[in-house]
């Protein structure tokens, strides 16, 4: 028996008169006045399916019901005029059944899945077969097909090899918190499901192999979010070698090719900003380009102010908003936005045919609000917000009011705006741990000339690390990674590991650097992050087959679940109740 001959967008004005057999689910079925239509549904679209009382098959067809699975075999046939369906592929014919196969019978589902966007997630969840019966998400999974088709053919044509490396490592410190599987074989002993392959493939570039690229799973034991998943799935690269500009413009092209296969989007050159730059113009080291003008920073003129405030303020930040006269509501409004933010205030100034009102005149003179008007090129109708404070409080807050301000007055330009971010600090300071981390992770190399800042002011050390973004996202992470023993000896120990530490967490990496290791870079892009911007959906849960909640959990599976106290006891295991404050 042939199930199907035909997929649903195939069947179409050219097969009329033709006998076909087509297979799906039921979507609707429709009982007009003894003429039964029933619409069959499969992955590619609907057909409709019409009987009268004298078809043989009108029984077994008045029997389907929503989401029964069928086979129908009949003769494609014109729809009357007037009753032509411009919206499917199928619209202008429909089927006539010599033959009705119910394959599959199915309950009354708890939702429709033409309906499942009105229904609570945590059910859609529950029933996500049901859920990615929707046409909708479906076409996700398409567009992240052709996403993969694109990307492994350009690593193919490029000369990368597709290695796995192990699901199975050993815990090491990489920024999040791993998950732990314990070892059976080796009691007291744990493995940890890899947070990235970052070791494995750069002793993949030890080995010689030059080119890796892996589609990898991760798996990171962190808070989720919207665009945030405890597993995920990365686009993983590795090259020999190279020096930043050729990794920047190899990944750049990788991303061209993308768009323009999976969307027919043609992208235009990615402009490139330092780190320093990005927080001083945008208050972010991922700036979304389409949120209106970059920052004003009016630090050297608040300290010409008579005003305490501004003169004594170690910074000044001004958030243009162009054409935009606000009532004084939302003005208020704004300022209680700011104090949301961790500000003590808002100072304002808005540019009308009269002159410059501004929330601080009776401190500010009409001399002072001048060069604050020359200095930003304020014109009439436009409103200054300025913030105040040290850095990097005063940009990081400037740069969020400048992104609400945009989505409060839909001002957010539409399109796609990429932006490299280079020269990251290499250290950070970590108020939590009491100690230098790494603001990337410790196998990144620092800068050239700033290599002998690395134990005299390793705050001050900036790295060869860079990042993708797109319209403020960060897309992908990347960097040149140390490959001198000694160097990377030395990063360990800034970071506060003593040589014993450094011997037992990694002196399997150290001992392959004396082998010959090359100059060698990367960058792994969040796949899962690029599906979901490409497909406009507005969490990764619509673009991962079978995601978690926020809460981490999987309604479908019931997962996390207990387990059986047998296999606790062949762990060597025994479970404890969480301390308060854990």
């Amino acid at each position: 028996m042939s199930y199907r001959t035909h997929w649903a967008y195939e069947v179409q004005q050219s097969l009329i008169d033709h006998t076909i057999t087509v297979a799906g689910w039921v979507q609707r079925r429709r009982d007009h006045g003894g003429l039964l239509f029933v619409d069959v549904r499969d992955r590619t679209g609907l057909v409709q399916v019409v009987a009268d009382p004298k078809n043989p098959m009108f029984r077994v067809l008045d029997s389907v019901r929503p989401e029964f699975v069928v086979s129908i075999t009949g003769t494609v046939q014109p729809r009357p005029q007037g009753m032509v369906n411009l919206e499917i592929a199928s619209g202008a014919v429909e089927l006539v059944p010599s033959l009705v196969s119910v394959l599959a019978e199915s309950k009354t589902p708890p939702f429709m899945p033409q309906e499942a966007e009105t229904v609570d997630e945590l059910v859609r969840l529950k029933y996500r077969y049901l859920d990615l019966r929707r046409p909708s998400l479906f076409h996700n999974f398409e567009l992240r097909d052709r996403v993969l088709y694109s990307l492994r053919s350009f690593f193919h044509d490029h000369g990368f090899l597709d290695v796995e490396t192990p699901a199975l490592a050993r815990s090491t410190p990489e920024g999040a918190r791993d998950f732990l599987v314990p070892s059976r074989v080796q009691p007291g002993q744990f493995y940890a499901l890899p947070q990235s392959p970052q070791i494995f493939k750069q002793l993949l570039m030890v080995a010689g192999f030059e080119r890796y690229y892996q589609i990898a799973k991760v798996f990171r034991d962190e808070d989720l979010r919207a665009d945030r998943q405890p597993e995920f799935t990365q686009i993983d690269v590795e090259m020999s070698f190279v020096d930043r500009e050729e990794i920047l413009s190899l990944m750049e092209a990788l991303m061209k090719q993308i768009f323009r296969d999976a969307l027919n989007v043609h992208l235009e050159d990615f402009p490139r900003m330092t780190y320093a730059d990005a927080m001083r113009q945008y208050g972010s080291d991922k700036p979304d380009l389409r949120a209106g003008e970059p920052l004003v920073d009016l630090t050297e003129l608040a300290h010409q102010s008579e005003w305490s405030v501004l003169a004594e303020a170690p910074h000044t930040v001004g958030v243009l908003c162009r054409q935009y006269a606000p009532s004084r509501k939302a003005l208020d409004d704004w300022t209680q936005f700011a104090k949301q933010l961790g500000m003590g205030g808002l100072v304002w100034l808005t540019k009308s045919e009269t002159g410059i009102r501004c929330s601080a005149a009776k401190w500010l003179d009409q001399s002072f609000l001048q060069h604050i008007e020359r200095a930003t090129g304020l014109h009439v109708g436009d409103t200054l917000f300025l913030v105040s404070g040290e850095a990097p409080q005063a940009f990081t807050m400037a740069g969020q009011l400048r992104l609400e301000f945009s989505r409060r007055e839909n001002r957010i330009e539409p399109g796609w705006r990429f932006l490299w971010v280079t020269e990251f600090p290499l250290f950070e300071w970590s108020e939590e741990e009491g100690r230098l981390t790494s603001a990337h992770h410790p196998f990144t190399m620092p800068m050239m000339e700033d290599h002998s800042l690395v134990e005299e002011a390793p705050t001050r050390v900036r790295s060869e690390a860079y990042d993708v973004v797109l319209n403020g996202i960060e897309l992908a992470s990347g960097s040149l990674r140390i490959y001198r023993p000694d160097l990377q000896a030395k990063i360990f120990s800034v970071l506060g590991l003593s040589d014993a530490e450094i011997q037992e967490k990694f002196g399997f990496l150290l001992q392959a650097f004396q082998y010959g290791a090359p100059p060698h870079g990367g960058i792994a892009f969040g796949l899962d992050r690029i599906v979901m911007l490409m497909a406009g959906a507005k969490s990764l849960r619509e673009v991962i087959a079978f995601p978690k909640t926020a809460r981490g959990t999987d309604p479908l599976m019931d997962a996390p679940s207990t387990v059986d106290s047998s296999q606790l006891l062949e762990l060597g295991i025994q479970v404890q109740p969480r301390q308060s404050g854990h």
